[in-house]
């Protein structure tokens, strides 16, 4: 089984794109053939500074790799490495039809959110659906938001094999953590870098301090009154990070009362730390070495393209393009 996973370089990593794609990545090592890139094509649709695109890239590098990720137990490397993929958007744009993407519900959310309507924003799809595709992929660990891409790959895979030819492209399957599809941002809404509400994965604990006391939202329950959990923010961010008598722990103390958010901010703070510092002190060691980044995304760039390669010739080949 092939697995494979991307995230964008768009700016610092949060712990929605930990617990939503980087922690079910990293567990999936051992179960099969495992596909890690950093989308930066995907990139430019929001970073259009250079420098800025460059610096995020290697940051994310570095991130994933302290987070768990294993060079010798898959294959990573940077989007851009595998050019073959703009060729597969390409052939698969010309079977994508214009209303599919005009009913994409990330296109329609970032336009609500001033986005600039774009065609690479607008074919954001399809180009997911070549990096996909492109490597004969099985599964496709995603979070809720991105389920619907995932059936546009899966849609377009078969319009392909059905023009073409049964096989041309594998059609992949997703792999969706129901408990984890959409991790809460500080205000309540999915966590993201655009909506500025994220919760740092790597950062000063004194900002993460802050970010958790000062803007994390609650509601405005008595402190001696029990506290709501459907619906908390806070509690949902706990139940991902503490362990399970913690948890137990502070649902129970929820529905006791007599304990305000203050304290439980304070919990949340400390199961923050306790679960990122050794990930922490792992990506100062990789910083001090940035030769071994660069040798793992060169050896990941040459075994991408070397998976690439088969499934690209023989897409060209049923097209009528060799």
């Amino acid at each position: 089984m092939r697995i494979l996973t991307g995230l964008q370089p768009s700016g610092k990593l949060h712990v929605g794109n930990y617990f939503g794609a980087m922690e079910p990545a990293v567990r999936l090592q051992d179960e099969g053939e495992a596909f890690y890139f950093i989308a930066n094509y995907h990139a430019m649709t929001t970073v259009k500074n250079p420098d800025e695109l460059r610096a995020y890239t290697r940051e994310l590098a570095i991130d994933f790799l302290a987070a768990g990720l294993d060079p010798e137990r898959s294959t990573f490397f940077l989007q851009s490495s595998v050019p073959e993929v703009n060729e597969l958007a390409w052939i698969l744009s010309n079977v994508c039809p214009v209303s599919q993407l005009e009913k994409a519900h990330s296109y329609k959310d970032k336009i609500a959110h001033g986005f600039s309507p774009q065609h690479g924003l607008f074919a954001y799809p399809v180009l997911m659906a070549a990096d996909i595709l492109l490597y004969d992929t099985n599964c496709v660990p995603v979070g809720k938001d991105q389920k619907q891409h995932l059936e546009i790959t899966r849609d377009l895979a078969g319009k392909i094999n059905e023009a073409y030819g049964e096989g041309t492209l594998v059609i992949p399957e997703p792999m969706i953590r129901e408990a984890t599809g959409v991790v809460p941002g500080l205000d309540g809404q999915k966590m993201s870098k655009s909506y500025n509400n994220t919760l740092p994965l790597f950062a000063d604990p004194a900002e993460v301090k802050k970010l958790i006391m000062k803007k994390l939202v609650t509601d405005a329950t008595p402190l001696e009154d029990p506290k709501p959990k459907e619906g908390s923010t806070l509690l949902a961010l706990y139940r991902l990070m503490a362990k399970d008598e913690d948890v137990a722990a502070m649902e129970a103390d929820y529905d006791r009362g007599g304990i305000g958010y203050g304290d439980f901010k304070k919990r949340l703070l400390e199961a923050y730390l306790e679960r990122f510092e050794p990930m922490r002190l792992r990506r100062e060691e990789l910083l001090a070495d940035p030769g071994y980044v660069d040798q793992v995304l060169a050896k990941g760039a040459e075994k991408a393209r070397a998976a690439a390669a088969p499934v690209i010739d023989r897409v060209r080949k049923a097209v009528g393009l060799a």
